[in-house]
């Protein structure tokens, strides 16, 4: 990646003479999509208004695609920059349609009048968003999800070259969820649009992030691909000892998992999906999984069910009671 798009350099941010975050050193590249991390209240949602020019800098550099932010005006930054933020914003007696055609605003004229090109945007906007059922509704009378989803396609809608989402997964559900997901990775892997996103979930991040953005508890920014900021115990200590990471699978486990080992014996013509799921279910109830000498042994039955030593269980969550009990 050589195509920086967003650039901070000697950066501080904050509230009039009180520092949030200091001393910010970070890049954003086309085809880039960075996830910045942190607790509650350490500052994440500062730095994004203060990356896209919404609150005033305390002290260092912004620049846009080479240039210092500060020095473009109102419709050149919306021309490039686009930010969805977590307030609900007032929206009146607006339709779907409507607010998204809010962001045709720094490329129409003096009048907003819209044209061919505008409306074909608008339209793409909508449908890559799953959105387009959404356009003839009162935004006032959708769900925190539904107005997500429209503030999202009016970004696209500017057709910007940065993109930045502060918590943009926090009233999807699962569904909604992994579609945005799918949808960020297309905009930047396959149309070289770079975006930052800040996030809480760990899991989401270490599988799609190509870069993180990670806030200390000391109040320093650490960037590096997922890996490295693993590796090099950043992310562990975020965490705090609430749980912990797992290198392979990304996910995070807690308590005393994995105090004993189990394997796993099935028919050859066992299905993939339910050994993988039974594997699953033993590493929940505190084992881990493993070739050779093992503490207990699960059997999948071809007849149906699983078997642990001369008892049989029937399903997968009486298999988890059992491991964890004995009983």
């Amino acid at each position: 990646m050589s195509d920086v798009r967003l650039g901070a350099t000697d950066l501080t941010v904050g509230y009039r003479r009180r520092a949030v975050l200091s001393d910010i050193n970070v890049t954003l590249h086309a085809g880039e999509l960075a996830c910045l991390i942190g607790a509650n209240g350490i500052g994440k949602s500062t730095l994004m208004r203060t990356l896209a020019r919404a609150q005033p800098r305390l002290a260092g550099r912004i620049e846009l695609r080479g240039r210092p932010i500060a020095d473009l005006s109102p419709r050149e930054l919306a021309a490039e920059l686009a930010i969805v933020l977590t307030d609900r914003v007032a929206v009146g007696q607006l339709h779907g349609y409507d607010l998204v055609a809010l962001g045709r605003a720094p490329h129409t004229g003096w009048f907003g009048r819209l044209d061919d090109t505008d409306r074909r945007v608008i339209e793409q906007a909508l449908d890559t968003t799953n959105a387009g059922h959404l356009a003839d509704r009162p935004v006032s009378e959708l769900s925190d999800g539904e107005r997500q989803r429209l503030m999202i396609a009016r970004a696209l809608a500017q057709q910007p070259s940065v993109l930045l989402l502060d918590e943009p997964t926090a009233f999807l559900d699962v569904a909604a969820r992994l579609e945005l997901i799918k949808l960020l990775l297309s905009l930047t892997h396959e149309h070289g649009l770079a975006v930052l996103m800040s996030t809480h979930d760990v899991e989401h991040m270490l599988r799609h992030a190509d870069s993180v953005w990670l806030i200390t508890p000391e109040h320093d920014l650490i960037s590096g691909a997922p890996e490295e900021i693993g590796l090099a115990g950043h992310l562990q200590r975020l965490l705090n000892d609430a749980a912990v990471v797992d290198p392979r699978t990304g996910t995070l486990t807690w308590g005393s998992r994995h105090s004993a080992t189990a394997g796993i014996t099935a028919p050859h013509d066992c299905p993939a999906d339910l050994l993988s799921w039974t594997a699953r279910a033993v590493e929940r109830a505190g084992y881990r999984v493993g070739d050779g000498e093992a503490d207990v042994t699960v059997e999948v039955r071809s007849s149906g069910g699983w078997r642990v030593g001369s008892r049989e269980l029937g399903s997968l969550a009486a298999l988890v009671a059992f491991l964890r009990t004995g009983a």
